[in-house]
């Protein structure tokens, strides 16, 4: 009997190996929020990057506004879309982000597939003053963050698409506030928006205007 108890504990004990061993070779779990938390904590970001604290304000908004379609104009590496693409996850939604840099649209790419997150985040490779006319149906939440003299271009392209409700944000309105005047007179004058701008953070000394659309 004891016999047959001890061959019954090793039995065990070699299953719980196997299934770890197992485990390990599967590699990590992609969707885990440790994971994801981890990846983005040792994203190497650079000047070009979203901040993490302006990054996390944007997965919140897509969380809190419940958003289901967005545009993000300019992907970079994808440090943003990674963090508003755990959002539209949650939402049940999806991103486009549009990039026009080869190299960088890799990366992103890349970055996006290592936290498993490339069913919900598409990365469009192209200048977004053509990729956007492509793009179809209605959004309700963008992110720009391009070439600042081309905000308002972009914004143009984007809101025949925007449905009442919609988020808008765009990024570095403070120290670029002239390259963008033309985005920022309209998107602040328009009786179709409630537009504040924000410090989330204070790494890159600048700011985000957030534009809410009534109708």
């Amino acid at each position: 009997m004891k016999g047959h108890r001890r061959l019954i504990l090793v039995l065990c004990v070699a299953l719980v190996g196997c299934g770890t061993i197992l485990a390990y070779a599967a590699g990590p779990n992609k969707t885990s929020r440790e994971f994801r938390e981890q990846f983005i904590k040792n994203f190497r970001r650079t000047g070009m990057d979203t901040t993490i604290s302006d990054a996390m304000m944007l997965r919140i908004l897509v969380e809190s506004a419940r958003c289901k379609r967005g545009i993000e104009v300019g992907s970079y590496k994808g440090f943003g879309a990674i963090n508003m693409g755990i959002g539209f996850e949650r939402t049940g939604g999806h991103l486009f982000t549009l990039e026009i840099d080869p190299r960088r649209v890799k990366d992103c790419r890349e970055n996006l597939k290592t936290v498993g997150l490339e069913k919900t985040v598409t990365c469009i490779e192209g200048d977004a003053l053509k990729t956007l006319a492509t793009l179809q149906g209605e959004f309700d939440f963008v992110f720009i963050d391009a070439v600042k003299q081309d905000y308002f271009r972009y914004f143009k392209l984007i809101e025949p698409k925007l449905k009442p409700g919609a988020v808008i944000v765009a990024d570095n309105v403070i120290r670029s506030a002239g390259a963008m005047k033309d985005f920022l007179d309209y998107i602040q004058k328009s009786p179709n928006y409630d537009t504040v701008i924000i410090r989330a953070s204070l790494e890159k000394r600048d700011g985000m205007s957030i534009s809410y659309k009534i109708k």
